[in-house]
């Protein structure tokens, strides 16, 4: 006698769960390997970042600043890069998850924060709220929320425009051409504010470089509840994102609702993308490189792409830092400027790359 096991559609059997994805047991441990060496670039960044800087200071004093601050010039030099690097980490380990997330909701691996118009959302919240309640106001993570998490939701909400006539709901493409719809009208909503208000445009002039410098303490503060809590966010959306991978009809058929998966990330990164961007400017490439680059050894797993991202795009926003730093000395270059000189042709390179594997 044959025993046949119940079908999944069988009446009041349980749907079979989704088969895990196995490691061979290799891979796992070079992956968990790979973590504590992006863990040791990760401190070794944060150290340059507090040693190295237009300034030079002898590592016998930094160390003595550190562990043991006196008043001296030295110290008082030494501690101000502190907040610096505390800043580089959250907005380093905010743009590359935000790139994976933003990556991983599109499926387009050369997606970034940009993409979905949150930055243009972020950026158009702290212009408006400069020119309304000033300056003081406007840098704040808070200003940046309203107008990142609106771009999300009207992004999503023309994304998914003909859901309920049947045509599917918000795919990748549709959620691309709404991105970049709406970052065109916010771009304009920002040239006309900033534009119309001399104090405004002096701000945003300052701001939209993208730079870790003359940032106040507080800052890191602020700007900590919002990372902490898109990265909690982001980490939990891992296994659901490795089921968006496969496509909308497959993640439904693993049990999974595709557009919850979405509204979730898309908060997360706004959340990510809010707290950076407020807290540093717009600084391109890091959503982009870091992500592209991480997927080249974890694969698409975003249970291992999320946690390196995490730790390697401080590594890059503290490197670019501290390189800014040193080629412009007594002066400095931003950021900002920095990853985009690394940044642009890595994209060039990665987009030849594409078409070639096309």
């Amino acid at each position: 006698m044959v025993v046949t096991a119940p079908s999944a559609g069988a009446a009041g059997a349980p749907a079979p769960a989704a088969p895990a994805v196995r490691r061979p047991r290799g891979r796992t441990g070079l992956l968990a390997a790979g973590l504590l060496v992006a863990g040791a670039a990760l401190v070794l960044a944060a150290g340059l970042s507090i040693a190295v800087g237009a300034r030079g200071v002898p590592l016998a004093a930094v160390w003595t600043a550190l562990v043991a601050p006196d008043g001296s010039f030295e110290a008082t030099v030494v501690a101000s890069r502190v907040p610096r690097t505390l800043l580089g980490l959250l907005v380093g380990a905010a743009l590359a998850v935000s790139g994976a997330l933003i990556q991983g909701l599109t499926r387009n691996p050369l997606g970034d924060p940009g993409l979905l118009g949150v930055n243009a959302g972020a950026a158009a919240s702290i212009v408006v709220l400069t020119a309304v309640a000033g300056a003081g106001v406007g840098r704040t993570p808070w200003a940046a929320v309203p107008g990142a998490l609106l771009a999300a939701v009207v992004v999503q909400l023309v994304g998914s425009g003909g859901a309920r006539a049947g045509r599917g709901g918000a795919g990748p493409v549709r959620l691309v051409l709404a991105g970049a719809a709406v970052s065109a009208v916010l771009g304009a909503v920002i040239q006309a504010v900033s534009l119309a208000d001399p104090t405004v445009f002096d701000a945003y002039r300052a701001w939209v470089l993208g730079s870790l410098a003359g940032r106040d303490p507080a800052v890191v503060g602020q700007v900590l509840p919002f990372v902490a809590a898109g990265l909690v966010l982001a980490l939990a959306l891992a296994r659901p994102l490795d089921a968006l991978a496969l496509g909308d009809e497959a993640a439904t058929a693993l049990g999974l609702r595709p557009g919850t998966t979405r509204v979730l990330g898309l908060v997360a990164a706004t959340l990510l993308v809010a707290g950076a961007v407020a807290a540093a400017g717009p600084i391109g490439f890091v959503g982009l490189a870091v992500p592209h680059v991480v997927r080249g050894f974890t694969g698409p797993d975003h249970r291992w792409l999320l946690p390196y991202c995490a730790l390697l795009g401080p590594v890059l926003v503290l490197a670019a830092d501290v390189v800014g730093r040193v080629v412009a000395r007594p002066g400095e270059l931003v950021v900002g400027a920095v990853t985009a000189f690394v940044g642009a042709p890595f994209l060039v390179a990665a987009v030849r790359r594409g078409r070639v594997a096309a």
